[in-house]
């Protein structure tokens, strides 16, 4: 398995800056939309694995998160494979382009907004229809899980779900980083379960993957309002811009981007 240099790669991300930058917002929002549902399908499938085994969980709560760690990076996977648009992952790629001037700052935050409302329409039509109308989260104890989950994220207070976002984004990244670093399927799947299964084992915040965790808790009855729903999402996707954008795309922008061999 050869590595991209990264010098070389720095250069691949530009290109797949303009790229993304350039799409018309009619397959922006197709391939958005995809993207958080695929994050909203790794979130279920982490809490259907993860919680699934209370009393071994109870035990051994390491268990539990590993579990739940071992499944979510899926949803990261889906979207390499298939070209979906996630925000969190954008935070890191559209920066080494827009630092060489390709394009704009502006278009960069308005890239940013369209790709976060529509991962948002993403993950809630699919907790709507394929979680919450399917009955999935209906018995226990998956019902209780769900609820606790919300009701634990929408309690965080604003500088925890802050830095709690930078890192669950930093990991994100660069996870992403690795899968264009390397060209093969079983190391792009490892790429994406590595440093995205450590985030989740960690309780670090994902601001796509809280647009599945916390609605799914309100349909269930958490006691969380909508108000409670952007006390997280707000600090949490703020955090995840700084993780992403500052500590891998203008960080390895600063290391690599200028032709320096390593």
């Amino acid at each position: 398995m050869a590595l991209i240099p990264h010098p070389q790669l720095i250069t691949l991300v530009e290109k797949i800056g303009c790229t993304k930058t350039s799409l018309a917002v009619g397959r922006l929002a197709v391939l958005s939309v995809m993207a958080g549902a695929f994050i909203a399908l790794g979130g279920i499938l982490s809490v259907f694995v993860g919680f699934g085994v209370p009393g071994i969980a109870d035990a051994n709560p390491g268990i539990q998160k590993l579990l739940s760690g071992l499944m979510f990076p899926i949803g990261l996977f889906l979207i390499v494979l298939f070209g979906g648009e996630l925000f969190t992952g954008n935070n890191a790629v559209l920066m080494p382009g827009c630092i060489k001037g390709h394009f704009s700052t502006l278009t960069v935050v308005r890239h940013w907004a369209l790709v976060w409302g529509f991962n948002f329409v993403g993950a809630l039509a699919f907790t709507y229809l394929f979680v919450y109308m399917s009955g999935l989260t209906a018995n226990e104890p998956y019902h209780t899980a769900v609820i606790d989950i919300a009701q634990a994220k929408a309690s965080l207070p604003w500088e925890v779900s802050f830095v709690k976002g930078i890192a669950a984004n930093w990991c994100v990244c660069l996870a992403v980083w690795l899968c264009l670093m390397v060209d093969s399927l079983p190391s792009k799947m490892l790429a994406c379960w590595i440093p995205v299964g450590a985030f989740v084992v960690l309780g670090y915040e994902h601001s796509i993957a809280n647009m599945f965790f916390i609605p799914a808790g309100m349909l269930e009855g958490a006691d969380v309002d909508v108000a409670g729903l952007f006390n997280n999402l707000v600090p949490v996707t703020l955090g995840n811009i700084a993780g992403g954008a500052l500590l891998v795309g203008t960080l390895f922008h600063g290391l690599h981007g200028r032709g320096e061999k390593q």
